[in-house]
């Protein structure tokens, strides 16, 4: 009886199967990836909207489902959601014109005056206010992007600057960084480091951004990593806006 094997077909070697599946699968996980990191942030602002207004709009909508039988619809919950975030949206661009306006403004003011007469929400909304104006402050403002070594030595980690201040034993140069997590830079780290151990870079916040939420697959061509004592010219890491002052006693 002839071998099965002897009719010129070659069953192929378990390492070629696994190698060509390996290739399919880094293939996938890369052609998804973006879509999926553009799903992450889509469903996180969306939430955010959505949630931000249902609990206002949600019981007006179920009432006036339930006084009308044609307006049934506004009680599912996509339609919640849906005009969940329609208001939150006009709500924002409401408040965004308000702000433009001189009568907005004192308003506007006022209410912060009276946000920072609350001990825990003083901290709180001060703390974000500053960090939300660093985050927007346009290229050239006095915010850096820069390198901090973290979580462990030997990696780096993209941070920004946001204020010097001084050690009281040796008075040398201290900075507060900020270091968002990625994909959802809303959250992060605060670290305080040496000056000299911050590596200068060139970016706009709106690059380190894109760099964050895309995860690094959108970055400049090139970038600093290593820490020199003694770095070229340009590259210095600057004074925040806020240096510290000298001890004139």
């Amino acid at each position: 009886m002839p071998s099965p094997v002897g009719n010129g077909a070659q069953t192929p070697a378990p390492e070629t199967v696994l190698s060509t599946l390996r290739g399919l699968f880094v293939t996938g996980l890369l052609t998804l990836l973006p879509l999926w990191l553009t799903f992450v942030v889509f469903k996180f602002v969306f939430g955010l909207l959505s949630d931000s207004s249902r609990p206002l709009i949600g019981p007006l909508l179920v009432e006036l489902a339930r006084q009308s039988p044609s307006l049934a619809w506004l009680a599912d919950p996509w339609a919640l959601t849906a005009i969940g975030v329609i208001a939150t949206v006009l709500l924002i661009l409401a408040v965004g014109l308000l702000a433009q306006r001189v009568a907005g403004q004192r308003l506007l003011a006022w209410f912060e005056a009276a946000i920072r007469r609350i001990p825990l929400a003083k901290t709180v909304y001060g703390s974000s206010r500053q960090l939300l104006d660093m985050m927007s402050s346009p290229s050239g403002s006095g915010q850096r992007v820069v390198l901090v070594e973290f979580p462990h030595p030997g990696v780096r980690s993209v941070g920004f600057l946001t204020r010097t201040l001084r050690e009281d034993a040796t008075s040398r140069q201290l900075a507060s960084v900020f270091v968002p997590t990625t994909p959802n830079p809303t959250g992060g780290y605060l670290l305080v480091v040496p000056v000299e151990d911050l590596v200068a870079t060139d970016w706009t916040v709106d690059q380190a951004m894109t760099f964050i939420i895309s995860g690094g697959a959108v970055t400049p061509p090139s970038m600093p990593f290593a820490a020199t004592r003694t770095e070229p010219a340009g590259t210095r890491m600057p004074l925040s806006p806020n240096p510290p002052q000298p001890d004139r006693s």
